[in-house]
């Protein structure tokens, strides 16, 4: 047989794989035509998409539960596609995908391409110093509920307001960075101290309330975080004016229940407060990336709002579910 034969012989049998393939998308699966652009028509197949593209510099791999056949306008090319994609399509509509058959990308999973790389290198910064401060706020609650060394009253928490002010009047350099460190580590621990009364009342109720209350925000920081890095940019930022009356709700519902005495007013505040600094999170975390872009890189400051945003939701979930134990106990 000449190469020629071969060839051709070839070509024939690349156009039978591929027909007999279209010809089962039509036959035995109940499809969609979603529409054809920029070379290539797209059929939905249960939670698939197919894509048949008419160009060699189309996409040619698969990527979650989307099978591509590419077609070459001369000739049918699939190689490998082929197989994975037939394996890929469920025969029916009621028909479910096995998910173990996807490939996770992981290097991909902790790429952030729509955030330059200087701003990431700024991220790192804010959240390293964010752990320090978690460190040293735990240092903080320590000393006030264990040793009694310091005892959190109005003193702490004027020496944390004072420490706060003295670090935002202090300007962002690197001949004051070492300074501001201080001041920042200073401030978490009096954070921590003036927690101490907070956490005397969850452990006289019961103990196991306080990692359950970390844990908590520690997952509800992180997931709403990720949300913030990995939406598109300034997505979230149109929550701040909703977030700010939000606020100014809350301290009015809490000035007027000094004169009703409302235990249903104040567990509403405790709610609708968990939720606020739910979305703080997102907004913080946005806003902190548009001011890393626009060239705002003091990481010491951007850390302070969202250590605040973490202490303040560890408050509220853990004021919540003392007062569901305490509930609990009095039922029983």
């Amino acid at each position: 047989m000449s190469p020629e034969s071969a060839d051709v012989n070839g070509n024939a049998n690349e156009i039978w794989e591929v027909e007999r393939l279209l010809l089962n998308l039509k036959q035995n699966i109940k499809y969609t035509f979603v529409g054809d652009g920029a070379g290539f028509d797209v059929f939905q197949s249960c939670s698939l998409l197919v894509l048949i593209t008419t160009g060699q510099d189309k996409v040619s791999k698969l990527e979650g539960g989307v099978g591509v056949i590419r077609v070459d306008k001369e000739k049918y090319n699939f190689s490998y596609i082929l197989d994975s994609t037939e394996r890929r399509l469920c025969p029916t509509d009621t028909s479910i995908m096995n998910i173990f058959d996807r490939k996770i990308n992981f290097d991909a999973l902790f790429k952030f391409s729509h955030i330059t790389p200087s701003t990431q290198q700024h991220l790192k910064k804010v959240y390293a110093s964010f752990a320090l401060c978690m460190f040293v706020a735990a240092a903080g609650a320590y000393v006030h509920v264990v040793t009694h060394f310091i005892q959190a009253g109005l003193l702490s928490a004027l020496g944390s307001l004072g420490l706060m002010i003295w670090l935002m009047a202090t300007p962002h350099s690197h001949e004051t960075e070492q300074k501001r460190l201080g001041l920042l580590a200073g401030f978490a621990f009096l954070t921590g101290v003036g927690l101490g009364p907070a956490l005397d009342l969850c452990i006289a109720i019961n103990p196991s309330i306080l990692p359950t209350a970390f844990m908590g925000t520690a997952m509800i920081f992180t997931c709403f975080t990720l949300s913030a890095l990995y939406a598109r940019r300034r997505s979230y930022l149109f929550l701040g004016g909703i977030l700010m009356s939000a606020m100014s709700l809350m301290l009015l519902s809490s000035l007027g229940n000094l004169f009703f005495g409302s235990v249903w007013l104040f567990q509403a505040n405790l709610y609708m407060g968990l939720v606020v600094m739910c979305g703080f999170v997102l907004f913080d975390t946005q806003l902190i990336i548009e001011k890393a872009e626009n060239g705002d890189k003091d990481y010491i400051w951007h850390c302070v709002d969202l250590f605040l945003d973490f202490v303040t939701l560890f408050r509220k979930l853990m004021m919540i579910l003392a007062m569901n134990e305490k509930d609990k106990k009095k039922k029983k």
